[in-house]
């Protein structure tokens, strides 16, 4: 039974606190909770908060935090944004792998082996808006995969 998910982006500032807030909405048994590969310090993205706030999700106490074993070995499923991101994961933590899975892989608007979540950092108005929109309906997807199953047992 999956009872805590880990987001993982590159920065955590972005899709990760993003994508974890829409995804805890309605899993009220599963803690979800987001990191990046690559995170500083700071919150959530201005651009990336506000769409969220505009669909009332509160990312303003959000802070980036680095992904790490810890984080890693609490979670049963860590979801992240590209291939590549997973990649990183199996060459730092191997024994990770088998629970990472991406966070865009019931995308159906894509095929199978093109469902990254592309990185809006710094790019324009219309790109967060498209990456919000993505994370959004592959939240709703994971969701539904995840209390719809009752033992989880997809993956």
């Amino acid at each position: 039974m999956t009872k805590r998910i880990l987001v993982v982006c590159t920065g955590n500032i972005c899709r990760s606190p993003v994508a974890a807030a829409i995804l805890q909405q309605g899993l009220a048994d599963i803690e979800v909770m987001s990191a990046g590969l690559a995170a500083g310090k700071g919150g959530a993205d201005p651009r990336i908060a506000a769409l969220a706030k505009a669909d009332g999700y509160d990312l303003s106490e959000h802070q980036a935090r680095p992904i790490d074993r810890d984080l890693l070995a609490n979670a049963d499923l860590v979801l992240v944004m590209s291939a590549k991101q997973r990649q990183v994961i199996a060459r730092k933590w191997p024994e990770m792998l088998g629970k990472t899975l991406l966070f865009g892989m019931w995308r159906t608007d894509k095929p199978s082996n093109d469902r990254d979540i592309p990185d809006p950092y710094q790019r324009s108005d219309e790109v967060c808006q498209l990456v919000y929109d993505t994370i959004k309906s592959a939240s709703v997807a994971w969701r539904e995969k995840l209390t719809n199953t009752g033992k989880n047992s997809m993956w």
